[in-house]
């Protein structure tokens, strides 16, 4: 199969997958220490804070089943993508009827589509995966969440952006290999980039360990929360633009206008490396 043979991929969109998990509180206590809050941010009964979700129906690959890199050998849910290199590109999220600590919850997990194309950066495939996490049969939150993969030697090809617009507040952090690594801990990422630097640098060509994008979203969530306390989401989306990377500086910031946050994340150069938007109920 050549490189960009998604044809022969086709025969993996509608496959499903489904994974029932309990919103328990040990997961939500563990992201708020690592967060810098005194106590958890939500106890039983309480609402789950929006993509705290990801702390669940965790991926428990057995050890003999993961690739070099530390992903799940493709082939199985996801399709076998020739391309080395598999990205969160970024995700669109629904906040339906919410979930709350204590929750019995089932996630069906369909590939909706797979496409690939050549970018200035070489040759890509995506691949978008949609997530219903139901409650009782009833729709609770709804993801498209967007894989992308590429070629080992492919850079981003695209030119770093400044800031989208003056940021009406915002918020600086260290991510250090510390924070890496207990968020790979609790969301189960083997992913070897986000804690084995020898890898990191010498195989996939980083200049340090790479940020979860995952995390960076679930920052940029969490400024909004310390801006706008109160608030409650009816929606989310971001997309990854460039990696950040461990022990660099992270400015997280965000505009309000009306019912719709913009907010971005810039790396330690100031260039832009992550852009989302949070909708806000009422």
């Amino acid at each position: 199969m050549s490189k960009l043979d998604t044809q022969a991929l086709q025969a993996w969109v509608g496959r499903q997958q489904s994974v029932t998990d309990v919103i328990t509180a040990a997961p939500v206590g563990a992201l708020s220490a690592s967060l810098d809050y005194p106590r958890p941010r939500a106890g039983a009964g309480e609402a789950l804070p929006p993509l705290w979700h990801w702390l669940y129906f965790l991926p428990l690959v057995p050890a003999s089943q993961l690739d070099v890199d530390g992903h799940a050998l493709r082939g199985d849910f996801l399709p076998p993508v020739p391309l080395p290199r598999r990205m969160w590109a970024g995700s669109q999220v629904r906040f339906a009827a919410g979930l709350r600590v204590g929750d019995a919850v089932r996630r069906v997990s369909t590939i909706e589509s797979v496409a690939g194309k050549r970018g200035r950066s070489g040759e890509l495939v995506f691949v978008t995966v949609l997530h219903r996490v139901l409650r009782d049969g009833e729709l609770a939150v709804e993801e498209r969440q967007r894989l992308v993969y590429r070629d080992a030697d492919a850079g981003s090809g695209a030119a770093p952006l400044p800031a989208p617009a003056p940021a009406q507040f915002e918020r600086t952090i260290m991510p250090d290999p510390v924070l890496l690594f207990r968020y790979s801990a609790l969301t189960f990422n083997s992913h070897r980039i986000h804690y084995d630097r020898d890898y990191a640098t010498a195989v996939e060509g980083y200049p340090g360990l790479v940020v979860q994008g995952p995390l960076t979203a679930t920052l940029l969530l969490d400024l909004l929360a310390r801006e706008l306390p109160a608030a409650r989401l009816t929606g989310f989306e971001f997309r990854a633009l460039q990696p950040v990377f461990a022990g660099a500086a992270l400015r997280l910031q965000g505009c309000r206008q009306g019912a719709s946050v913009a907010l971005w994340a810039l790396d330690a150069q100031g260039a832009l490396a992550m852009t989302a938007s949070a909708t806000l109920a009422g």
